[in-house]
């Protein structure tokens, strides 16, 4: 089970477009461990869902048993406008309830005993928001597939599970475990997270679909996929014995998914050999082909990328190599170990999910290609970085940090991997990191001290100039006859990065620059021959 933990109160914004920003009330009820969420714990959901093609209506219900930490008696359910709870059931009797926004703040009748598990079940109606431009402006697709025929699928992350279902919606509590009942009519398939239990014949000319997910899941994670889909079946033989994997996509599709989707097991044993076993095998490995680009929805990664190379038959690297393989496959797959298995707590720490699952298209372009064509691909994709804003934005308010948290913090992943010098031990470590982390909640703080101890290297500094600033540190160096003197030149007061540099004909040393001038030996024949390994992203200035 994962448990909640009160989360420090709001911390200041890291940068003067944060600072500026003006938070609501709503921000703060969703991105906050507010009274009425510190005293319940989630364990598992039970939700029902019936779909409406007619009207674009979903009804249905949830039932949440949960954990009682201390005794209270206002519970926070969320659900987001339109949608409306209409009803509300505990021990059989009706609780009463009032809305604030997304916000729902139930009355409780039943004692509620420390140590004690309930239930509660919330029914709920409505018309989800629709999303205009899924992925990123999250809600429920409504769309019909090139025969015409009904296309349904979800992306709310970000946006926030309460877009179309009720649930305690904060990254920090997820339930141990899930059912998801889904009621379509009986001409289409409805799909979701974990394995297919049942299917039920209704005498209404519908069917429902239930999905059981035995593992933790974070709620934006949780899907229905809605169409005319078929599965190919398939297996791969992992760390953690027979995975089995399966690929639903659209009837028409079938024949092009089983060849493009070859690249399933090299990336599963790529993944598998770098981060450690797959987190999920108990509940599969699953492609869902759907009518938007991608989302890492656990166990049942959406699809939509139309069976191209690249990003959309694109190259985010410009180097070439990234036309070597299917972006969203590969990215939203490798959220399975970094934001699904390691989820963070809070909004602000989304770092965490997307630097290293960015990384992991360069490790996985090294397993495929080798490393001189993983060094390209990943100084080939610093062109996205735009040092707009920092990475890290407020906490407690639901907000979202820079984009730069996929190529910079692929960077930064980067220059550690370079400060270790050892590859073994950085795999180990990314292994090591799953596994001490496996199905958690986490701080952005615990990854980083993790990161500490594992290379007995403070890196504090580092993390504050690529997580929380916009700028890049500068390393000047001037060579006085046979020495090096260099220095640091950043707005992070004391910054202290490791970095390589030329200076002999041996390769790449490390140096330990600070706010101070250092120095070191020469010994190149010409100061025009030093050089900063560019593995590090970084500004070099030579002064006089």
């Amino acid at each position: 089970m994962r448990g909640i933990k009160l989360l420090c109160l709001a911390m200041l914004a890291t940068g003067a477009s944060f600072a500026q920003t003006k938070f609501t009330r709503a921000d703060t009820l969703r991105g906050s461990i507010t009274p009425e969420r510190a005293w319940w714990d989630v364990t598992s959901y039970e939700l029902h869902v019936n779909v409406n093609l007619e009207d674009s209506t979903i009804n249905g219900f949830n039932t949440i048993t949960y954990n009682i930490l201390k005794t209270d008696s206002t519970m926070q359910i969320d659900l987001q406008e339109p949608m409306v709870i209409d009803s509300i059931l505990q021990d059989k009797r009706s609780l009463e309830f009032t809305r604030d926004g997304n916000a729902w703040f139930v009355k409780i009748k039943s004692p509620q005993l420390p140590k004690k598990s309930a239930k509660i079940t919330i029914y709920y109606s409505g018309k989800p928001h629709v999303a205009r431009n899924a992925p990123w402006d999250g809600g429920v697709v409504w769309t019909k597939d090139k025969q015409g025929r009904p296309w349904i699928g979800t992306a709310v992350q970000g946006f926030g599970a309460s877009a179309w279902w009720p649930n305690k919606d904060h990254q920090s509590d997820e339930p141990d475990n899930m059912d998801i009942f889904l009621t379509v009519p009986a001409d289409l398939m409805a799909v979701s997270n974990g394995r297919l239990k049942k299917t039920i014949p209704n005498a209404d000319g519908t069917k429902t679909y239930k999905w059981h997910v035995s593992n933790p899941i974070n709620n934006y994670d949780v899907t229905m996929d809605i169409g005319h889909y078929t599965e190919i079946k398939d297996s791969f033989k992992g760390e953690g014995g027979k995975l089995d994997l399966a690929y639903w996509v659209l009837d028409y599709n079938v024949d092009t998914a089983k060849i493009h989707f070859e690249v399933v097991k090299p990336m599963l044993k790529c993944f598998e050999y770098w981060f450690g076993k797959y987190p999920f095998y108990e509940d599969s490995y699953k492609l869902i082909e759907t009518p938007f680009l991608g989302m890492e929805h656990q166990s049942g990664v959406a699809y939509g990328n139309n069976f191209m190379m690249g990003y959309r038959g694109k190259d985010l690297s410009g180097t070439g190599w990234g036309l070597k393989w299917d972006f969203i496959i590969v990215h939203e797959s490798g959220h399975e170990w970094f934001g699904n298995n390691i989820t963070t707590k809070d909004l602000a720490d989304m770092w965490v999910h997307e630097a290293f699952t960015n990384y992991s298209e360069t490790l996985f372009t090294t397993c495929q290609y080798g490393m001189k064509a993983a060094s390209e691909y990943v100084h080939g994709i610093r062109h996205n970085i735009k040092n707009d804003v920092p990475i890290i934005p407020a906490y407690n308010v639901n907000a979202e940090g820079s984009g730069d948290m996929y190529y910079k913090g692929a960077q930064m992943i980067h220059m550690i991997r370079q400060i270790m010098g050892n590859d073994e031990a950085f795999r180990q470590m990314l292994r090591g990191m799953n596994k001490t982390f496996w199905h958690q909640t986490v701080t952005g703080r615990q990854i980083q001290n993790y990161i500490n101890s594992f290379t007995g290297i403070n890196l504090d500094k580092m993390y504050e100039q690529y997580l929380t600033k916009t700028t890049l540190p500068t390393l000047e160096y001037r060579i006085i006859g046979q020495q090096l003197q260099f220095r640091w030149v950043s707005e992070v007061k004391d910054f202290n990065m490791p970095v390589k540099v030329k200076l002999n004909e041996s390769g790449y040393t490390l140096i330990y620059p600070g706010t101070m001038w250092h120095t070191a030996s020469f010994t190149l024949h010409s100061p025009k021959d030093f050089m900063v390994d560019p593995n590090f992203y970084i500004n070099v200035k030579e002064v006089k």
